[in-house]
């Protein structure tokens, strides 16, 4: 079964084409990723999903249900979730606030209840649950944030480069962690940079290049010859940058 289905999304900043008519499903269970260089589209296309980034065309199915216009909490109600690129945690607020930020649809021990899935998966976020998040490593804030993403009870996790900024020992951490999160059932969805987390994590991957999509395939095709490479030395910087080009006051945190 298909879990998440986009067609012809296109996204626009001014006059300028962040996304044009992307395509592409995601079937419940699977490891999916989304590959490019900067600046292909990759972010962008998350926002659009969840609709941060306004649609200037496409519609999007989730779970069987056409969700084409609805808003980001009815998204999240829905069982979408986002982790965001460069973690964004509140560093003077402990390792559990964060966490109960994902959770903030519900109140009281319902809340709670929603992070004990992370604490059981993750015993030391449960040892240090009372730190501040500010005094973690890069690879523990980022682990904190999937788990902030992961109390919101997801069908589909959805990561933007959660590599971004950490060491290779980091990486391989927070890589054990996406796969955990995989195989306990959810569904994911990783946007990259880093071939070698994709290759290690996901089945299936397209490739973004110039805010359209450029090859697809199992990962060990895609990975297999020139074609990604191809894509990474050719494509040109069209997703943060047309931002500010179509209006320098742009935020892009939404």
């Amino acid at each position: 079964m298909e879990l998440l289905r986009i067609e012809a999304l296109t996204v626009r900043f001014g006059q300028v084409t962040a996304l044009h008519e992307v395509s592409f499903a995601v079937p419940e269970g699977q490891r999916a990723g989304i590959l490019g260089p900067n600046g292909a589209g990759k972010t962008t296309l998350l926002r659009a999903v969840l609709n941060r980034d306004r649609r200037a065309g496409g519609r999007i199915w989730f779970g069987g249900e056409e969700v084409t216009g609805r808003s980001t909490p009815e998204l999240v109600r829905a069982g979408i979730s986002l982790c965001p690129e460069n973690r964004r945690l509140f560093p003077s607020m402990t390792i559990e606030e964060n966490l109960l930020l994902g959770a903030h649809d519900v109140s009281g021990a319902a809340a709670r209840q929603r992070l004990q899935p992370v604490y059981d998966r993750f015993s030391w976020i449960a040892r240090r649950r009372k730190e501040l998040a500010g005094r973690l490593s890069g690879g523990e804030q980022q682990a904190v944030t999937i788990g902030r993403a992961l109390a919101a009870a997801p069908r589909l996790l959805m990561l933007d480069e959660p590599s971004s900024g950490l060491s290779p020992v980091a990486i391989n951490q927070v890589g054990d962690f996406i796969a955990s999160v995989a195989e306990a059932g959810t569904t994911v969805l990783l946007v990259e940079q880093n071939v070698t987390l994709v290759e290690r994590l996901c089945t299936h991957a397209w490739v973004l290049g110039r805010g359209q999509v450029r090859d697809h395939g199992p990962v060990a095709d895609l990975l297999s010859g020139v074609r990604v490479a191809d894509v990474y030395l050719g494509a040109a910087d069209i997703d943060e940058q047309v931002r500010e080009q179509a209006s320098p006051g742009f935020n892009a945190t939404g």
